[in-house]
């Protein structure tokens, strides 16, 4: 998922005040770093997300290669589902 600048600001500002208010967090900083700090880790997620998909993607079509005339008895989009699963705990990226 590919999210603007904006809407990442308006997600980080989102979980801060949910945080605080539930009392879960007590920043230290000034507002505007620790939003920025939010801001940055979602974009990394974010990030690490995509390049897991490419990588899942290529994964994939290496293998359904490999498999010749076999993989058209294979359901595509579970098979995706399964190495992306497998990547995502192997990179402990949580999806």
């Amino acid at each position: 998922m590919r999210l603007k600048e904006e809407q990442i600001r308006r997600l980080a500002e989102k979980v801060y005040d949910d945080l605080s208010a539930e009392g879960l967090i007590t920043p230290r900083g000034e507002r505007k770093k620790v939003l920025d700090g939010i801001a940055a880790a979602i974009s990394r997620n974010f990030a690490a997300e995509q390049t897991l998909e490419r990588d899942a993607e290529k994964l994939l079509d290496e293998t359904m290669a490999a498999m010749g005339r076999g993989a058209a008895e294979i359901d595509r989009r579970r098979m995706l589902k399964m190495i992306k699963d497998k990547l995502a705990k192997d990179r402990k990226i949580v999806l």
